[in-house]
């Protein structure tokens, strides 16, 4: 099997699980909580974004990448996760700003994701990852897709719930 064909079975079967853990867990356990409290644990899993900019050490151990797409996989992680963590203090603090900052983290991850999975795989850069840049595309990509569905969800879901709520099951 060649590294193409491995990594795209393996984001596959990562989404697979990925999908049963949301299915039989995670949207239950979001049903029981407010609406802070259900987003807040979707944001931490895109806080440590900044794990992208190994492409700068992937490099010196033979990941080619264009510079310009280089840089927007490495710069356009550290702006996902800066908005997460930003949407978080938001957040926890309810404020108003709270539910804006994490449209602008849907809008700003949805787009970083779809260019670099585009940009990389222009690039043939699905064939040439490894090590570490292997273990990312694999587990945490799929993460971050599965997540941001899930965010997209809540803040249609809730969109008329304020942050205050402690409500026990999602109608």
């Amino acid at each position: 099997m060649d590294l193409t064909a491995a990594l795209l079975l393996a984001l596959t079967l990562s989404f697979v699980v990925y999908a049963i853990i949301t299915l039989w867990h995670v949207i239950p356990w979001l049903r029981t909580k407010g609406r802070a409290a259900a987003l807040a644990p979707l944001l931490w899993v895109n806080a440590f974004r900044h794990v992208a900019l190994q492409v700068f050490s992937a490099q010196r151990a033979g990941l080619r990448a264009p510079e310009h797409l280089r840089d927007q996989i490495a710069y356009g992680d550290v702006v996902g996760m800066v908005l997460a963590v930003l949407a978080l203090v938001a957040l926890r603090a309810r404020a108003r700003i709270a539910i804006p900052l994490v449209w602008l983290f849907v809008v700003a991850t949805a787009e970083d994701l779809v260019s670099t999975l585009v940009g990389g795989m222009r690039e043939g850069m699905l064939g040439r990852a490894g090590g570490v840049t292997w273990l990312i595309l694999v587990f945490y990509v799929p993460a971050l897709w599965v997540t941001l569905a899930l965010v997209v969800w809540q803040l249609i879901a809730r969109r008329g719930e304020t942050l205050d709520s402690n409500r026990t099951a999602l109608r």
